[in-house]
């Protein structure tokens, strides 16, 4: 009776440890994610610069936008594509913003940033010992993004190895960490963009057509800058108002003969070459009206893309700027502010509450601005 009073007292011991074990393990995991999570969010607060939404009212814009409204309830996964510059990045957390998985990570992979033999690892984590330098184990942006969403920028960029990987974590929703027989279940909801032609990779071979079919299930076209140029001044007064502060400047208005420069440019670097000439001006001038140095646009992008996208800043063209015709940067930005909400309650169908969901402020908030604004409700 004394050796099975002692068996017993062993096994309960024996399974509390294995217990205790146990815990400890997932305790370490989730500690690990959390402190791979803080990593990221650390880095996409790094990068969230300039603008945190696609500024505009254009129709190539609010069309692509209403797809992004569309698509971000679903669980599908979203192809973004555009030139570089456009705001694809932008795009993307709008989505995410959007989407039910709003409370949970937003995780960026630039595909193209990694080398090939990184990018598994980066991908799908790995076990202490699964190669040289692995001393301990690092999860995955799979397993860090579980519950939320992936984000693949430059997609076409990744090798073909990695590719069949891939599709196999999305089509059975499991991944294996680098040195390890464990098979793992996540739950991402995948987006990736390219500035190429994916489906001319895959004709060259150089893209699965199963990986491509499996993740443009909803294809996203943003617009170059040069096909809506009506939105140029909002992107002015935004950049002049977010970044002149921090440049010491206050800028009250915008010269006419800047706008129109502005706008008769092509403008090949989009969106980040905007906010880079804005940003130019706002160190190289003085005084409250913004206005082009000479040579702004004179950028070796632009002298690639040929001489059809140059376009003369003179000092005639600049003196015509001045107070006079000049457009107040307090207008541009009620026009803006103005062209978003109308944009957000049409695609709503007047809906305040949806409304207020989709521009990221509350109810009672978005109710003043309209009050504010004087809009009239449909």
């Amino acid at each position: 009776a004394s050796d099975f009073a002692l068996v017993k007292l062993l096994a309960t011991s024996v399974a509390v440890a294995l217990e205790n074990a146990r815990s400890w393990t997932e305790v370490h995991e989730l500690r690990a994610r959390l402190e791979q999570e803080n990593l990221f969010l650390r880095a996409e607060a790094r990068s969230d610069q300039g603008t945190s939404e696609l500024i505009g009212s254009s129709p190539l814009l609010r069309e692509a936008l209403s797809q992004v409204e569309a698509v971000a309830g679903t669980s599908a996964s979203v192809l973004v594509i555009g030139e570089t510059g456009v705001g694809k990045e932008l795009a993307v957390r709008q989505l995410h913003q959007s989407s039910l998985r709003a409370e949970q990570p937003l995780v960026k992979v630039a595909c193209a940033a990694l080398p090939e033999s990184l990018l598994e690892s980066e991908l799908f984590g790995f076990e202490p010992g699964a190669f040289t330098g692995a001393t301990k184990r690092r999860l995955g942006r799979f397993e860090v993004a579980d519950g939320g969403t992936l984000f693949l920028d430059d997609v076409d960029t990744l090798p073909l190895t990695v590719q069949a990987k891939l599709l196999r974590a999305l089509q059975e929703g499991e991944i294996q960490r680098l040195g390890s027989n464990v098979v793992l279940q996540v739950d991402v909801r995948l987006v990736a963009a390219t500035n190429r032609d994916l489906l001319g990779e895959v004709r060259a071979g150089r893209f699965r057509e199963d990986l491509f079919y499996r993740l443009n299930v909803v294809p996203i076209q943003l617009p170059p800058l040069r096909e809506r140029k009506e939105d140029i001044g909002g992107l002015v007064a935004h950049f002049a108002d977010t970044l002149g502060p921090g440049l010491g400047r206050e800028i009250e208005e915008i010269s006419s003969g800047a706008l129109d420069i502005l706008q008769r440019y092509d403008w090949p670097g989009n969106i980040r070459e905007l906010r880079n000439t804005i940003e130019r001006a706002l160190v190289m001038g003085r005084g409250p009206i913004l206005q082009l140095p000479g040579g702004a646009l004179d950028t070796p992008l632009s002298e690639s893309k040929g001489r059809e996208t140059s376009v003369e800043v003179s000092p005639k063209t600049e003196a015509r700027g001045g107070v006079v015709g000049s457009a107040s940067l307090k207008e541009l930005l009620l026009a803006h502010k103005k062209g978003l909400i109308i944009e957000a309650l049409a695609a709503n169908q007047g809906n305040q509450a949806a409304a207020a969901k989709v521009l990221g402020v509350h109810r009672s908030n978005l109710n003043r601005m309209i009050k504010d604004l004087d809009l009239s409700m449909p």
